[in-house]
């Protein structure tokens, strides 16, 4: 028998298990340096960089957490001003509600107030016209000056003429007669007129009120001519009367600008007013030793052309007056 199997599983056992390739020794003993050179240097190039690579890595996350918390704290901040936000907003809101509230009671105070105001004005309107026609009565003014409030009341009839004139506006051409306003200080004016018509009332008004005095003065100069006619008048009245007084006329004449504001009112183009300028001027001419003081400031300002235009008034009385008032002026001659 034939032994061919055999050599073929002999065969297959004779093959070599791994494959070599032929190298030049001195390739290899090269090949080998360089790869024990590798072995000595790869490691410290490798650790060099990968610790330069940490160390960046570290910075970056130091940097990192760094950010995030000054995110973090940025989100605080944000939410705390929010919280402020919201509370100021509601306070705002608190405090325009507030200020509603505050802006109604202030209109509901004012018309309140303003009604008041309208009441007293009625009952100061109406009492003291009651008053006045009283006041013609000698025994009534006589308990009148006797009480304790009189001094307190002439004082506030200055203080109520005063505001009244202050109100006046600067175009207004004509006063509603029948106004509250208007009748409440015509009867003041009326009272202090009907009081100075008697010798105790001048006596008083010179001696505790002189005050009232003062301010009479004064409002017929800031009065425009031809406003207020009846109120001037009243005020005039109560002037002359005071001057039959001696003590009331010296201190009436030798009040500051006396004479400049008797030429003021001689240019009013009411003829009552006129008429009691006229009569206060004489008051003060036919007593010499008041005469004797203003004669020179007479002189010198006296508007004799408007008292001769006044002499040749419609007016009988006044015309009368002015004539009467002109003869008189001749004194100024011989006081020169």
């Amino acid at each position: 028998m034939r032994p061919h199997a055999g050599l073929a599983g002999d065969a297959q056992k004779a093959e070599p298990k791994g494959e070599f390739v032929k190298i030049r020794r001195r390739d290899l003993e090269r090949l080998t340096t360089e790869v024990m050179q590798l072995r000595d240097f790869l490691p410290k190039i490798i650790n060099g960089d990968i610790l330069g690579t940490f160390q960046k890595l570290d910075a970056v996350e130091s940097n990192m957490e760094k950010k995030e918390e000054e995110i973090e704290q940025l989100k605080m901040d944000c939410e705390h001003f929010r919280a402020r936000l919201e509370t100021a907003q509601a306070d705002c809101m608190k405090e325009k509600k507030e200020k509603l509230d505050l802006r109604q009671q202030l209109n509901e105070a004012k018309q309140q107030l303003l009604q008041q105001a309208e009441y007293c004005t009625e009952m100061g309107a109406a009492v003291c016209t009651l008053l006045w026609g009283v006041s013609s009565n000698e025994e009534a003014v006589k308990t009148i000056l006797g009480g304790t409030k009189a001094v307190k009341f002439f004082t506030i009839t200055a203080q109520t003429m005063e505001s009244f004139v202050k109100s006046l506006s600067e175009d207004m051409k004509q006063q509603d007669l029948d106004s509250d306003e208007n009748q409440f200080v015509l009867a003041l004016a009326g009272i202090v007129t009907n009081v100075a018509a008697l010798a105790c009332g001048r006596e008083f008004l010179v001696s505790s009120s002189r005050e009232l005095l003062d301010t009479m003065m004064h409002l017929l100069g800031d009065m425009k001519p031809g406003l207020c006619t009846k109120f001037k008048v009243l005020m005039l009245m109560s002037l002359y009367n005071v001057s039959i007084n001696l003590k009331g006329l010296k201190y009436i004449s030798e009040s500051p600008g006396f004479i400049p504001l008797l030429w003021w009112l001689l240019n009013d183009p009411d003829t009552e007013v006129c008429l009691h300028v006229l009569r206060l001027l004489q008051s003060v001419i036919l007593e010499p030793e008041v005469l004797a003081k203003s004669a020179s400031e007479m002189r010198d300002t006296l508007p004799f052309q408007r008292i001769i235009a006044l002499s040749k008034s419609r007016n009988a009385d006044l015309q009368a007056l002015a004539k009467e008032l002109l003869e008189d002026l001749k004194i100024l001659e011989y006081e020169a």
